[in-house]
């Protein structure tokens, strides 16, 4: 058995880093940006308006002061003569500022008849201009890797990008392996229950920006596995679930090993998760994830995830974790990482009181693991854990 730590430098080993492909801008956010890419115009391109109000020549103005209105400029639409001394141009947000004009004052700091402006006692602070290249200059960098939100998104379309280049989401082909299982909505036999890991690691790969492919359930049988291995061959990577343990129908590493499996690892000092395995496969990445429906998504969590960052390009690092004090004292652990099941509370973690790696009812509820070194001494409330977040 190895440590947590050290299964993750042999899947980080083994992780494929995806191609680059250029994606319409529409398209890119939750995507990884894989080259950097450069502003190609300034922004704003000129000195732009801030508010609604006037455009007033010269730069000081005062109670009292009067001007002559001789234009008016919005936004796409200028005002294009050049203003002199005495005179004013009726502004609108984000419209061109006249030239000679290096303030405006917004139109509740003026009174207006006809075509002349006073500006009056509550004239505000400020020039009200945004200068030109105030957000960003042409040639500006927008750095790579980064994973693009929303916001990234408007800015790379600001800076007149439109085709991104972004890493390939990686395929993860799922094979949920044993004679108990069959798909939601069938309905299972005496002493078959729902095949719900599939499921949850579906949607946590998606959720990581990879692209899930499920796959046909295997049978307890050499055959029915060895078919669905030759369907999840073109994946870039293969995740099977349960059958990786050592009982008689556990035959997922056997079949595997057959077909010229190079295993890396097998078995992790962890719980839940320890029959975890590892290696390539057909000339993919291969990870065997215990059965049971609970160590199967911590795994996910504290392995997959991690790994499907590394191969977009995001580096090679565990799940991020965090410190936080505990809400209620915690028993002594043993020799194997422990990843309990927790809630946060006020600031505070409280680890579930079931902890069996079958309940998911359990895990839905929490929003937490609470991380147990091995061998980690009782604790009491107020000491300081580390947690990954859910």
């Amino acid at each position: 058995m190895i440590s947590v730590a050290e299964a993750l430098e042999k899947l980080f080993a083994l992780a494929p880093v995806m191609d680059v492909e250029s994606v319409p801008i529409r398209n890119a956010a939750g995507r990884v940006l894989a080259q950097s890419v450069a502003a190609r115009l300034t922004q704003p391109p000129f000195a732009a308006s801030a508010m609604d109000g006037y455009a007033i020549w010269g730069v000081k103005v005062a109670p009292g002061d009067s001007f002559e209105v001789i234009g008016e400029a919005q936004a796409g639409r200028g005002f294009e003569g050049t203003l002199g001394k005495g005179q004013a141009v009726r502004i609108f947000t984000g419209a061109p500022v006249p030239k000679g004009s290096e303030l405006v004052v917004i139109q509740e700091d003026v009174d207006r008849g006809g075509d002349r402006i006073t500006v009056k006692d509550s004239l505000g602070a400020g020039h009200n201009i945004r200068p030109a290249g105030g957000d960003f200059l042409k040639g500006a960098e927008f750095a790579a890797p980064r994973l693009l939100k929303p916001a990234d998104v408007a800015l790379l379309a600001a800076m007149n990008i439109a085709e991104v280049p972004v890493y390939r989401r990686p395929e993860i082909a799922i094979i949920s392996t044993g004679d108990e299982l069959v798909q939601p909505g069938e309905e299972p036999g005496p002493d078959q229950i729902i095949a719900s890991n599939a499921y949850g690691l579906a949607a946590l790969i998606e959720a990581q920006g990879g692209i899930p492919r499920l796959l046909p359930i295997a049978r307890d049988d050499r055959a029915s596995l060895e078919m669905v291995f030759d369907l999840a061959k073109g994946a870039d990577i293969v995740v099977t679930i349960g059958g990786a343990s050592v009982g008689d129908y556990d035959l997922v590493g056997k079949v595997a090993a057959e077909r010229g499996m190079d295993r890396a690892f097998y078995k992790v000092a962890m719980r839940p998760g320890k029959p975890l395995m590892a290696g390539r496969l057909d000339g993919a990445m291969m990870i065997g994830l215990p059965g049971n429906p609970v160590s199967a998504m911590v795994c996910g969590t504290v392995f997959l995830v991690p790994v499907m960052r590394a191969t977009l390009g995001l580096g090679a690092a565990p799940a991020p974790r965090v410190q936080m004090a505990l809400a209620d004292p915690v028993e002594a652990n043993g020799p194997r990482e422990h990843y309990m099941r927790a809630r946060i509370s006020e600031g505070q973690i409280a680890a579930a009181k079931r902890q069996d790696s079958a309940l998911l009812s359990v895990l839905a509820s929490a929003d937490a693991l609470l991380i147990r070194p091995p061998y980690d001494p009782a604790r009491g409330a107020g000491e300081m854990v580390e947690a990954i977040l859910l």
